[in-house]
């Protein structure tokens, strides 16, 4: 009888066989193998999952106009009061106002730029921070005045992505790690409420001292006596007996 591998006849070949078994077998778990840390493969820290990014955004007013009616409505001269106080805060650029030309409210849509321009030069807008381009408006009974101007904005998101399943059938939340859409809504609440976008990424300069009040201290520590301030009548309100 011919044997198949001669070279590993006898005690030797055995070992060997039993080497290249064992070889074999660690091969295999090696390639079943897969480390816990690549199920998770996005940080744990929802700062970093969904940061805070400042961006380039855009602040837009529309004045709607009626064929009828010229000027603009006391609604209408609060929304244009605001947006112009508003640019002077967060105004990054100069304001375009897009005007409708070619159609029925051409006539009100003269006297209410004239309005709006008296609003901006009361609120100290510098005439050339304002430019006018006109535009065909594709139906004359929905024409408007547009102003625009850009501004730092705070954005964060987009929110709602599951990505892996919550349940059992994962593997990623076997050690209680946060899943993805974890925190998202949180930063995207905080970009929205912030009122200046940079106080996300430096803090602002400090404002002198209230020299009147530090006046006041000082003299009385000086004096030796208390420097802390005295509030008086806080705690001798009265609960109102409405009712009984």
């Amino acid at each position: 009888m011919t044997r198949l591998y001669p070279a590993l006849a006898g005690p030797r070949g055995t070992t060997a066989l039993r080497i290249v078994a064992i070889s074999a077998a660690a091969a295999m778990l090696a390639g079943c193998y897969t480390p816990r840390e690549a199920d998770n493969q996005y940080p744990q820290d929802y700062r970093l999952r969904h940061p805070i990014t400042l961006k380039e955004g855009r602040q837009t007013v529309e004045v709607f106009l009626s064929r009828n009616r010229g000027g603009l409505t006391p609604s209408q001269r609060a929304d244009v009061l605001a947006f112009a106080q508003a640019w002077k805060r967060q105004g990054s650029s100069g304001i375009v106002i897009d005007a409708p030309r070619g159609g029925a409210t051409d006539r009100a849509a003269a006297d209410s730029l004239r309005e709006i321009s008296s609003i901006f030069a009361a609120s100290g807008i510098p005439r050339n921070g304002v430019y006018v381009r006109n535009y065909r408006p594709a139906d004359s009974a929905l024409a408007s005045i547009k102003l625009n101007y850009s501004k730092l904005s705070a954005e964060a998101g987009p929110c709602g992505l599951w990505p892996d399943d919550l349940g059992p059938s994962s593997n990623n939340y076997n050690d209680n790690r946060n899943y993805w859409n974890l925190g998202c809504a949180s930063q995207r609440n905080l970009a929205a409420m912030v009122t200046n976008p940079t106080d996300l990424v430096q803090p602002r300069g400090e404002t002198p001292a209230y020299t009147a009040h530090r006046s006041v201290v000082l003299d009385k520590y000086r004096k030796g006596t208390n420097p802390s301030s005295t509030y008086e009548g806080y705690d001798k309100g009265k609960i109102s007996d409405l009712g009984k």
